[in-house]
């Protein structure tokens, strides 16, 4: 079972929604569950309407069945300071780095520090256990960068032992990737079904697969409503304007003949009609897209209102209902 679950997609298909969902719906039944802040938009407290996240793990939900969602919005600056504590035991002579700008020099020289301090800070919450030897979370989500950085991101480690051979960065980054290639870890991809968003979904689980990251499952999001089936837009296409007018007039709608009330209302009634087929053949093709990649496939509704807190609760559910859950992440 994975343990660590990694949300990436294409910016604007909700992935901080579907992370914060994802979370919830793995901490029911009494489960511990870390939602896990790399970018610095403070999502996560914005979706949970609660203050900014500080660097330290806090809880910010109960799950149905006393379940709990911890949150963590990592700082690269802070997670340096640790890491140079932990290695170096540099003590008050971090916080004089931090002052005279060593952080922003570090990760300036070598970028990819910056992605190993935000996944090795993660990795070691998803191995951290108690004085029981029990693990602290049951599942640790990361709300990770969106689709065209993911890989790179997660594969940093890789490039940073690379160029360190020996010593604490080198073991630091060795361990990372341990965990990041594993069974423990599953990364999922958020998508709606629009060709830009497919198409990016689909280069991102080829680029995850090329570099041996653990691929999940593909989750697509705010799903609009099915309003007419095949059938009935095969209808809609041939039934001649006359039938529809004396439909309309039928129901109580006015007048079929030209001018009246009811054969007014065929032509914007029918251009909506053509409209919602455009649409659901577009998304139709984009699904068979995605079934083609072979993994999961999920989907989550189109809400009418801006998302809110009530909002990711029922993704949760759905997320539940799909399999999402304990028993449907192996």
């Amino acid at each position: 079972m994975s343990r660590f679950q990694i949300v990436s997609g294409k910016g604007g298909t909700g992935k901080t929604t579907v992370a914060a969902a994802l979370a919830l719906a793995l901490a029911t039944e009494g489960k511990r569950t870390l939602l896990v802040e790399v970018e610095g938009r403070q999502g996560i407290a914005q979706l949970f309407e609660t203050e900014a996240l500080p660097y330290e793990e806090r809880k910010i939900a109960v799950a149905p069945g006393g379940g709990e969602v911890h949150a963590l919005a990592i700082d690269p600056e802070q997670a340096l300071l640790e890491y140079l504590q932990m290695f170096y035991k540099l003590g008050s002579a971090g916080r004089a780095l931090k002052k005279l700008g060593a952080i922003d020099f570090a990760t300036t020289i070598a970028p990819g520090l910056r992605d190993v301090l935000l996944t090795g800070k993660t990795c070691e919450a998803v191995r951290r256990k108690d004085k029981k030897g029990r693990f602290v979370y049951d599942h640790v989500v990361m709300d990770a960068p969106p689709t065209g950085r993911v890989t790179r991101f997660l594969n940093v480690n890789d490039e940073m032992a690379g160029l360190a051979k020996i010593g604490p960065i080198h073991h630091q980054a060795q361990a990372v990737m341990r965990v990041l290639k594993s069974s423990e870890t599953a990364v999922h991809m958020v998508t709606l079904l629009e060709e830009m968003p497919v198409q990016e979904t689909a280069d991102g689980i080829a680029e995850l697969r090329a570099a041996g990251l653990p691929v999940g499952r593909i989750i697509v999001n705010m799903v609009r409503p099915q309003v007419l089936d095949a059938a009935d837009l095969e209808l809609v296409r041939t039934v001649p304007r006359t039938a529809v007018a004396k439909s309309l007039s039928a129901a109580g709608l006015g007048g079929a003949r030209r001018g009246g009330n009811a054969e007014r209302l065929v032509t914007p009634l029918l251009d909506q009609a053509a409209e919602y087929a455009e649409r659901y053949a577009l998304e139709h093709e984009q699904r068979a897209v995605l079934r083609e990649l072979d993994l999961p496939l999920h989907e989550l509704p189109l809400f009418a209102e801006e998302m809110d807190l009530a909002g990711v609760y029922e993704l949760a559910t759905e997320l539940r209902e799909q399999g999402m859950s304990e028993q449907g992440m192996s």
